[in-house]
């Protein structure tokens, strides 16, 4: 029987999981009738296609580890399920964040401006961005193979607890075993991660760079031509808050479960998973103008059909 912790936990997870589900499945169909209508697709719609499936299929392997964790805890016993889960959450959140990633850099591209050779080779990205989103997707999958092909290191880490005498002694006799695929998922995860964060402060240095070229003064920072850098920049930076909360708790549920420590610390990590993939859905569809007018419409008309 689930005690009240459990309950609650179970009742927030779910909610999340409905309210990030909504959202992503509102930007997909919404991108593809568009696409279906024009017969054509722009590359910002192409990536706001992908990146909806990436993250309903995380929701989805974050929703059923939490359940399980939470109802089913003897199923972890079996290394070669959890293995598979493993497996799949490294895919899918791989892909959510390569996505991601594309979608900071095309703001970029888009919004600031730059005359180096480099930069302006890159702004070719329209002609490229589906062999960049299949690059994505090789990647993500290479990873989580190369994982498949490694052992059990959760299973293997249990016991290194179980057997160690104290924690130097741990850490020693782990450092070996832990080196090549942790490592090798860790180093790869950083790219993402730093890509975004560069592409920000690119995007400061041409608002900045813009604001001097045209000599605005302090109070004329809301010039109207200033607004796309602005609102890309205020995308980007709740994207990264997010990212980081997410693997800050991720990390943090993943010591905890391996330690043993708490389930109360595993739970809180779980919950502000989560939040990654369901917030940043419906942060997209603020700010995204074509999301929100067609979200506007949809509410016009179900006020008009109520009120007949």
């Amino acid at each position: 029987m689930l005690s009240t912790e459990d309950n609650i936990f179970v009742i927030i997870i779910t909610r999340e999981f409905i309210i990030g589900m909504l959202g992503n499945v509102y930007i997909g169909l919404v991108n593809w009738i568009d696409w279906i209508k024009k017969k054509k697709i722009s590359s910002i719609d192409y990536i706001l296609t992908s990146l909806p499936i990436s993250r309903i299929c995380l929701l989805c392997v974050l929703i059923l580890n939490g359940i399980i964790m939470v109802c089913y805890p003897d199923f972890y016993e079996n290394d070669k399920l959890q293995a598979v889960i493993n497996i799949f959450w490294t895919l899918t959140n791989s892909l959510s964040t390569w996505f991601a990633t594309c979608l900071n850099v095309f703001y970029l591209l888009k919004i600031a401006n730059f005359s180096h050779l480099l930069f302006l080779w890159l702004k070719r990205i329209d002609r490229v961005i589906h062999w960049i989103l299949l690059g994505c997707l090789a990647i993500s999958s290479l990873i989580s193979l190369i994982l498949a092909t490694t052992p059990n290191y959760d299973y293997e880490f249990h016991k290194i607890i179980n057997h160690k005498r104290n924690c130097t002694e741990m850490f020693h006799g782990s450092k070996s075993q832990y080196f090549n695929p942790l490592t090798l998922f860790n180093l790869l995860a950083i790219v993402p991660c730093t890509v975004p964060l560069v592409s920000f402060f690119l995007l400061i240095m041409s608002l900045w760079r813009h604001i001097k070229q045209v000599k605005l003064s302090v109070a004329g920072c809301g010039d109207p031509s200033t607004e796309p850098h602005v609102g890309a920049m205020k995308t980007m930076t709740s994207f990264l808050f997010l990212l980081f909360v997410y693997y800050g708790a991720s990390l943090l549920a993943t010591f905890n479960y391996l330690m043993k420590e708490s389930k109360l610390a595993v739970m809180l990590g779980e919950i502000i998973a989560i939040l990654y993939p369901s917030g940043h859905s419906l942060i997209l569809i603020i700010r995204n103008y074509k999301l929100r007018q067609t979200y506007i419409k949809m509410l016009s008309y179900e006020t008009t059909v109520c009120m007949m």
